[in-house]
């Protein structure tokens, strides 16, 4: 896991300025290259080939490319084999790119296995060539203006640019309803991201970009529990694969479980990390921490090496604003705090983790995915039965027919409340636009709870779910790995058929019954809570509440200021500690935003 930074032009002093903004993805090197026509650099975590012949930038043996990379390619060793032509001079992956991408070309990109973000300059053609991982599960920005062209793997590093930081009002809105922007939007109205599984050429043409991989559309296929756990088993041991120290982040369900087991298989020295929560309140306490005990049970169980970590109200705040800084744009989720301290303190002891990201949205463990199900089967009635099922308040929901409607139900918040405190000029419908255009425009008569399942994986889950895990990580120089998210696994789980994945009564069944003797019992039996932090009961905390009241103030950050009802706002707020009403998702939507948009000096766009 590194940085890569770069733009179109020779500026030395810039390029460093880049180098230094994005310093803590890479602690352990840095390095430019410049000529006449680009200018790359990168900051270096070094996990494969510790030595200084791996530095980057680096170039092809015939010094004709040069590259930046960040990021792991799974199956380097079984193409360096199959390059074998190709004069190496190191054990890195990253040389491998350089030869596959000599053989290859553009090509080369479907070959990889791994997460990566890496640019190639060709000195000949006067091209550069940027590729992003198939899932997504490294970040890549690029700006694009008048034939300025600068990429990064964070915002903060194209601003040294002076880039406009003006906001995108249709990202707003995104951000309102889904708490996230999804790809190639940014809340920049001028920065875009490398959309997964694409590249972008930059040459005298001008700017050019391709989808290179989506999975696999075959029939579905009934799969065996062996051959799924084979399968699990083959993509977590070509993850092992590292010349640093490598644990494993353990929450306590059933994904990061079924990773240690897998780990467990290839290993018996594991290092495994969990955070919890210091409450006063014993009950509380017990609630928030379920899954932290569980996962103190399970390293047990698996006789690891177990680190814990507690945090508390009083880590909040100074966490919060550090956490939002890194993340570059706005994602409302309290659990960036325990995040970014879990990263903190499983960096003193490991430089790479196993995280367990992705069993959800690829094998059907979220309860929308059942909900949705119902959804389906409703619709299968005969209408006259339907209106008298509408009769019932709590069935009412599962008369929504539209499609980009049931979307909204699952993943959108209200708009009734997000009009309440947003003002008009400012509001708008684009986020059904933008995903029944992108997502819901060519179903084909396709099964909706699998194609939500779908969505989530090339949505929430690689801009809210992996920006948080990678941005958190790389806040402390931590390369987080994701191996249920391997590029083979989700094309071979994305043709199980749905049937196997979830029912009305169960999810995630085809995982549950793979691993079924191997992980311990009780984990399956456990309820589906979810990884969540008590960000409610911090903010009626004195030493959160007491901040959160500066911020949610109309001149906390002027430029906002005619954004939002800060009266209405008030209200909720004292709702919400009163214990009248819970209103933590809106309160925290507004706090993320407005942190965020004072720390990066943000333009609200003339709506007059």
């Amino acid at each position: 896991m590194c940085a890569i930074n770069g733009f179109n032009f020779k500026d030395e002093e810039l390029v460093r300025k880049m180098n230094k903004a994005t310093s803590h993805r890479g602690p352990d090197g840095t390095g430019i290259f410049c000529d006449d026509e680009i200018s790359l650099g990168h900051n270096r975590l070094s996990i494969i080939d510790l030595s200084d012949a791996a530095s980057q930038p680096m170039m092809s043996f015939d010094g004709r490319q040069v590259i930046v990379f960040n990021g792991e390619i799974y199956n380097f060793k079984e193409l360096k084999n199959e390059l074998g032509d190709y004069p190496f001079k190191t054990n890195s992956d990253t040389e491998v790119i350089l030869a596959a991408y000599q053989r290859w070309g553009k090509d080369c990109v479907k070959r990889f296995n791994g997460i990566f973000a890496f640019a190639i300059w060709d000195k000949v053609k006067k091209e550069l060539f940027i590729a992003r991982d198939n899932i997504g599960v490294k970040p890549l920005y690029y700006y694009f203006e008048n034939r300025k062209f600068i990429f990064s793997s964070e915002i903060k590093a194209i601003l040294k640019h002076n880039v406009p930081r003006v906001i995108d009002l249709n990202s707003f809105n995104i951000y309102l309803r889904t708490l996230y922007v999804p790809s190639p939007l940014t809340m920049f109205k001028d920065i875009k991201k490398i959309s997964p599984g694409s590249y972008l050429i930059l040459s005298k043409n001008g700017l050019k970009s391709n989808h290179f991989w989506d999975s696999k559309g075959d029939l579905p296929q009934k799969r065996s529990q062996k051959e799924v756990r084979e399968a699990v088993f083959k993509s977590v041991k070509s993850q092992l694969i590292s010349d640093r120290p490598l644990g494993v982040y353990l929450s306590g369900g059933i994904d990061s479980s079924v990773i240690l087991d897998s780990v467990k298989k290839f290993t018996d020295n594991i290092d495994t990390f969990s955070v919890g929560f210091d409450l006063e309140d014993n009950e509380e306490r017990e609630k928030f921490n379920a899954d932290f005990n569980l996962a103190r049970k399970t390293s047990e169980f698996y006789s690891t090496r177990h680190h814990e970590v507690l945090v508390s109200a009083k880590d909040v705040w100074r966490n919060l604003e550090r956490a939002i800084w890194h993340l570059d744009e706005p994602v409302s989720n309290p659990t960036i705090i325990p995040m970014i301290s879990l990263s903190r303190f499983a960096k003193e002891k490991v430089a790479v983790v196993l995280s367990g990201d992705g069993g959800d949205e690829i094998f059907g463990g979220y309860e929308r995915y059942q909900l949705s199900l119902l959804q389906d089967y409703y619709q299968k009635i005969p209408k006259i039965f339907r209106k008298l099922l509408k009769l019932f308040p709590k069935l009412k929901k599962l008369g929504v027919e539209k499609y980009i409607d049931r979307l909204a139900l699952f993943m959108f918040q209200k708009d009734d409340l997000l009009k309440e405190v947003v003002r008009s000029d400012y509001f708008n419908r684009y986020p059904y636009e933008f995903f029944e255009e992108n997502y819901l425009n060519k179903i084909n008569g396709q099964n909706f709870s699998d194609l939500l399942m779908k969505i989530d994986r090339k949505t929430w889950l690689v801009d809210e779910d992996l920006l948080r895990a990678d941005k958190m990580g790389m806040a402390n120089g931590l390369e987080v790995r994701v191996p249920l998210l391997d590029k083979n696994l989700v094309e071979f789980s994305e043709n199980i058929p749905f049937s196997q994945k979830i029912n009305l009564s169960n999810a995630k069944i085809i995982l549950k019954q793979a691993f079924s003797g191997r992980i311990p019992d009780y984990l399956l039996k456990q309820p589906k809570r979810g990884w969540f932090s008590p960000g409610a009961k911090w903010l009626r905390r004195p030493e959160v509440l007491s901040k959160a009241r500066e911020v949610l103030l109309p001149n906390y950050y002027k430029p906002t200021k005619e954004m939002f009802d800060w009266r209405k706002i008030e209200e909720i707020l004292e709702n919400h500690i009163s214990g009248k009403k819970y209103n933590l998702t809106i309160i925290w939507t507004i706090l993320t935003f407005q942190i965020w948009a004072k720390k990066y000096r943000m333009i609200i766009p003339n709506v007059q």
